[in-house]
């Protein structure tokens, strides 16, 4: 017992509990929809990104359901902006707070944060973002990408991917919905030439969490594109939204990797792709879809997978895919 007693035990012993900080920084009580996959994210960013910060956070789900005035859920210090200068206010905190360090009124510099919906970031919010990137502001910059402005009503955003029915996008007999391609944000911010650009998902938690600790980290602007799951405005059920994260990932429809110094990188790489179906049929948003469109898309999807892969360096694969039998029978 005492050469194999608990503290040796403790090596053996890995749980997430375990390697993650205990403290939360947006708390319990607020108002998002059961099954929000955004306030997960929310919860394990500002996890990350630890104390003495600063957010500066755009009109959106998250401004709505959690700061309801005398009410807050956000441990940091938070300032709610409009939805087309988040990224100026993070320039302008970012901007005083080195001139108080360099006048000697400030011992430490804060960590300084924007957040944004997909609406707010790749949208409204473009310009002013673009602007902080251009000009090497030393911010993180987040998008929360639930691909619609789901808090004023279902309207389609340059997110919102091709094929989506919302409620400015509705499908008939002239329309399939959403006609255009969901909106590269993700190739936008690293063609600014910043330092740091990631994609992430609160499925794949530890992926998240140490993307967002490497971006508060790394010196100059970084952006980080979250897709969040919205039960709401994406019809599903919501016991599923981590499901839908991970099949986002499985099917290729929305890979994980990191952008450094120019440097494309896979950090989540599936065996095998999926395919496209598993991902759209358990949302109601995709219901409408004939074969023919599902088809468009998964071609649609295997041809951006194999441009990033060949923008991480890796050999092409021959992309089979697995049926749900299949995947059965391993």
């Amino acid at each position: 017992m005492e050469k194999f007693g608990y503290a040796q035990s403790q090596k053996f012993d890995t749980y997430a509990s375990r390697l993650m900080p205990r403290k939360e920084y947006f708390t319990s009580g607020h108002r998002a929809c059961q099954g929000c996959g955004e306030a997960l994210a929310v919860r394990w960013v500002t996890k990350a990104i630890g104390e003495d910060a600063v957010i500066a956070h755009a009109t959106g789900c998250m401004e709505i359901v959690s700061s309801g005035m005398p009410q807050t859920a956000w441990m940091h210090p938070w300032i709610h902006v409009a939805f087309e200068n988040t990224a100026a206010v993070a320039s302008g905190l970012e901007t005083g707070f080195r001139i108080l360090a360099r006048k000697g009124k400030l011992a430490k510099l804060p960590k300084v944060v924007a957040m944004g919906g997909d609406g707010g970031t790749t949208d409204i919010g473009l310009q002013a973002l673009s602007g902080a990137l251009e000009r090497g502001h030393n911010f993180t910059y987040v998008c929360w990408d639930n691909e619609a402005y789901m808090n004023t009503g279902i309207q389609r955003s340059s997110s919102t991917p091709y094929g989506a029915m919302t409620t400015t996008s509705p499908p008939g007999k002239l329309s399939i919905g959403q006609t255009t391609q969901k909106k590269n944000m993700v190739a936008i911010a690293v063609a600014h030439g910043i330092p740091y650009v990631a994609t992430a998902c609160p499925s794949y938690l530890f992926d998240l969490f140490f993307k967002v600790k490497r971006a508060i980290e790394t010196p100059g602007p970084a952006y980080i594109h979250v897709l969040s799951v919205c039960p709401t405005g994406w019809r599903s059920a919501t016991e599923l939204s981590v499901r839908l994260g991970r099949l986002a990932v499985e099917t290729g429809v929305f890979p994980l990797f990191e952008v450094v110094n120019g440097k494309y990188r896979l950090t989540v790489e599936p065996p095998k792709l999926r395919p496209v179906n598993d991902y759209l049929k358990i949302q109601g948003r995709f219901r409408h879809l004939r074969d023919k469109e599902r088809a468009f898309i998964q071609r649609h999807t295997l041809a951006a997978y194999q441009l990033l892969l060949e923008k991480c360096g890796a050999s092409y694969p021959e992309f089979p895919v697995i049926s749900e039998t299949e995947e059965e029978s391993e």
